[in-house]
């Protein structure tokens, strides 16, 4: 049986969110001010959200493959990348201008959704 490729990336961002939402709030949380502590966890936040996505996609993919659930799938990963990944590094280093990187993955977040509701209405 083939690996399904979604459903081992919300495996793996799922132990990445865990690891940086403790790493945020045990490790950083004497070094960053509230206002960065609180950036860094919206993108763990949002990790977690958009792993569960991530995961229904996996399990709807076992059922049916299809181009409109892989854009929701890929989207929701890149979407993680996007947004949460431009948030971690802007709440560590202070670089006001990977900031500007955030809302492109807020958009692939709107698209992910978009696609499964998309697969969702017709199936």
């Amino acid at each position: 049986m083939r690996s399904n490729h979604f459903l081992i990336i919300a495996a793996l961002l799922g132990m990445l969110a865990v690891i940086l939402g403790a790493f945020g709030a045990h490790g950083l949380e004497k070094l960053l001010d509230a206002h960065m502590l609180k950036r860094f966890h919206t993108g763990v936040e949002y990790q977690f959200y958009h792993c569960a996505a991530l995961l229904a996609v996996g399990l709807l993919w076992e059922r049916q493959q299809n181009r409109w659930l892989a854009v929701s799938g890929y989207a929701f990963s890149i979407g993680v990348l996007l947004f949460s990944g431009s948030l971690y590094v802007y709440a560590i280093t202070g670089i006001t201008a990977i900031a500007m990187i955030t809302p492109f993955g807020g958009m692939a977040f709107i698209i992910g959704w978009l696609c499964l509701l998309r697969y969702l209405l017709k199936h």
